[in-house]
């Protein structure tokens, strides 16, 4: 598992030097305990009611990438505060990014007014979902009424030109998400069925393939 530690204090103070020492210090003796390969430790000093952080920024970068399993942090106010923790526990969710503390010795464990709050986002983003969907499968219906044919546009949609696609169980690796394995995981798996892939590749193309799902399209292969 390939983690990255996350350490914020809120101001630049020189007194708040010694805080950063000790959560990278803790929070890296916390990798070893669990057997944890750390590929980075970043470090802000703002506040947890901002988001745009340079650190932060750094680390929803490189999570979405797919390079990264993890994240370490001392407590859940070091990820951020108020309506900012929420959207930040949301979006690592949505990556499949586990976040460790702490605090929990282990995997961080909400409150149960955050788990309910993480709820109702989860809902609401999923009907959003679902009407965005409906209005993409309506304006393709009504296009195709008017002669436009998907086909033609989208038959070479999944290659990239001049390099030749790794084929594998796309589907396979939908399943394995649903089972809330991560892309390194989900790699290590294929490999071990005689696909020969990379955790960056499955990542992509697992996005590919969700994106082209929601449109209603087709099926990578």
């Amino acid at each position: 598992m390939q983690a990255i530690i996350y350490c914020r204090v809120s101001t630049e103070k020189e007194e708040q030097a010694s805080s950063l020492s000790r959560q990278r210090q803790e929070l890296t003796q916390l990798a070893q305990n669990k057997g944890i390969d750390v590929v980075a430790i970043i470090e802000d000093k703002h506040s947890g009611y901002e988001i745009e952080r340079e650190g932060m920024l750094d680390l929803l970068e490189r999570c979405a990438s797919g390079e990264i399993d993890a994240i370490l942090i001392q407590d859940e106010t070091r990820l951020g505060r108020g309506n900012t923790k929420i959207a930040l526990f949301h979006q690592f969710a949505k990556l499949g990014v586990k976040i460790y503390s702490l605090s929990n010795q282990g995997e961080l464990q909400l409150s149960e007014a955050d788990s309910m709050v993480l709820q109702i986002v989860g809902i609401v983003e999923e009907y959003q979902r679902k009407i965005h969907n409906i209005k993409i499968k309506r304006g393709i219906k009504r296009a195709m009424e008017n002669g436009y044919k998907p086909e033609k546009n989208l038959a070479h949609k999944d290659q990239a030109p001049g390099r030749e696609r790794i084929a594998f169980p796309i589907e396979e690796v939908k399943k394995l998400r649903e089972n809330k394995l991560t892309f390194a995981e989900i790699a290590s798996t294929l490999r071990g069925l005689g696909y020969d892939v990379s955790k960056a590749t499955v990542h992509r193309r697992y996005q590919e393939y969700v994106t082209l799902e929601k449109e209603g399209t087709f099926h990578i292969k």
